[in-house]
């Protein structure tokens, strides 16, 4: 919703945030269906260009439903149009977005076994990868700026990890704190991340209701 309206400063940093949030899944998505990587990243930055430019982020509705489904049918929508006019427009428009890292999307997608998925299972493999790593980056700084990059450091690796598998008695050592003190740690930690992550996904659904629901799909969609 921010990045609606006109071009400010705030719309602008807006869109590009949403730019860096979700261009991988919806390269992997372009790129399962295009199966060239070179045309996949032309039609990539060209699906951003006409987002930007044609004020395409005016139809969000967000009654109609969540964020994810409006880009993926946008995405499809804006392939089946390319598929028409490819050989009459250029594209791109002469627009480029530099913060798309190509080399790291190729990777993202050769290493999904995209051979046995459909396009729309991969974006949304893609998507909940990218939401995660959008918690994760926001966990770290908030960890950093209060001066525990030392312990973000020693527990990051239990937020994913089975609970009965966790070495407390080696990290506690590696922190010199106490064993319990580990633990309150490690929960505290795990708490902020859990929250961390609904309000993510509050960002890109119409209601709280739904955040319980996107939070079951996106997970269904990493198993």
């Amino acid at each position: 919703m921010q990045a609606r309206g006109n071009r400010t400063e705030s719309v602008h940093m807006a869109l590009s945030e949403l730019c860096e949030a979700y261009w991988l899944p919806l390269y992997a998505f372009i790129r399962h269906r295009c199966g060239n990587a070179h045309d996949a990243q032309d039609l990539t930055q060209e699906f951003f260009t006409q987002l930007l430019s044609k004020n395409y982020l005016n139809d969000v509705d967000p009654e109609r439903g969540r964020f994810r489904s409006f880009l993926l049918a946008s995405a499809k929508h804006f392939l089946s149009n390319e598929r028409d006019r490819a050989a009459t427009l250029k594209r791109g428009g002469g627009v480029v977005i530099e913060s798309l890292d190509w080399q790291r999307g190729e990777s993202s997608f050769q290493n999904e076994p995209a051979d046995t998925m459909t396009a729309e299972r991969l974006f949304e493999r893609q998507w909940a990868l990218a939401l995660l790593d959008r918690v994760l980056d926001r966990l770290r700084s908030e960890q950093i700026s209060a001066g525990k990059s030392r312990s973000f450091e020693a527990l990051s690796g239990f937020l994913s990890t089975d609970r009965s598998s966790i070495d407390y008695v080696a990290t506690a050592k590696t922190l010199e704190m106490s064993v319990d003190a580990t633990r309150v740690a490690a929960h505290r930690l795990r708490k902020r991340y859990r929250q961390l992550l609904r309000d993510e996904i509050a960002q890109t659904t119409a209601t709280a209701n739904e955040v319980d629901d996107e939070l079951r799909c996106l997970f269904t969609a990493l198993q």
